[in-house]
């Protein structure tokens, strides 16, 4: 009971205060001890913890003028290898005195943050800093679809010339309609219900500081992911690649 009760403060803590009892569970079970969301929720109560997520924030999508890019994805959000579909988005932070902006890159198989950028501008220079991140760190992959929403940051000539140039197919949401990229919208609901302070941070370095360690050190390494049956997304990329290794050995 003792190791129990250590271990649930541990990963609760590792979550910023942030886990209920759920997450706690699948965390502590992937650790080796079983443990129900029940008896999870049970244990913290005992142990006087709670999960301290923000209410939700927005983000006021600007208005630009219309491409005639199809929507190819067609939230076909299930793909079967990693580096197949990569979605991004963006959204803001308060940070200091003003507001910060974040623009991500989620690879849709395990749902892994592979690229994101931050600044105090929400343009095409800062989407592709994202993109450029996540097409280096995955080692320039080839046949790449990258799906976002309409907004000019995603569709100046600029950004597409990036996706152009590193041979990547681009895919674009119906005009209004969040729901065509709702893996970007959970993972920002994610960030901010989880980790972001409801006051903001208190300066730019600080968020840079801080949303860097939630999707390096947390949401990639630690928190366990419904889509992966539980896995966290390195770990499903992790064993894909194992067993993609394993397969090509025998044949």
């Amino acid at each position: 009971m003792i190791k129990l009760r250590s271990l649930i403060k541990e990963v609760h803590a590792a979550s910023n205060g942030s886990a209920g009892a759920r997450t706690i569970a699948d965390m502590v079970t992937t650790q080796g001890i079983p443990l129900s969301r029940y008896r999870a929720s049970k244990q913290m109560k005992a142990l006087n913890l709670v999960s301290c997520q923000s209410p939700k924030h927005r983000y006021r999508k600007a208005n630009q003028e219309h491409i005639a890019i199809p929507n190819h994805l067609d939230r076909q959000f299930a793909v079967t290898s990693p580096n197949q579909v990569w979605v991004g988005d963006v959204t803001y932070v308060w940070a200091g005195n003003r507001w910060m902006y974040l623009a991500v890159v989620i690879d849709l198989f395990s749902r892994k943050p592979v690229g994101w950028a931050m600044s105090l501008s929400p343009d095409s220079r800062l989407t592709g800093k994202a993109l450029m991140m996540a097409y280096e760190s995955r080692h320039k992959p080839k046949g790449v679809m990258f799906h976002s929403d309409q907004d000019s940051h995603y569709t100046s000539s600029y950004y597409r010339q990036l996706l152009w140039r590193c041979q990547i197919k681009q895919s674009l949401s119906r005009r209004g309609n969040c729901w065509d990229n709702a893996p970007m919208e959970r993972f920002f609901r994610s960030l901010k219900t989880e980790w972001v302070p409801n006051v903001g941070y208190c300066s730019f370095a600080e968020a840079k500081h801080e949303i860097t360690r939630y999707i390096i050190g947390y949401y990639s390494q630690l928190r366990p992911h419904q889509y992966n049956g539980g896995l966290t997304p390195n770990e499903s990329e992790r064993l894909y690649w194992l067993t993609s290794n394993t397969v090509a050995s025998i044949c």
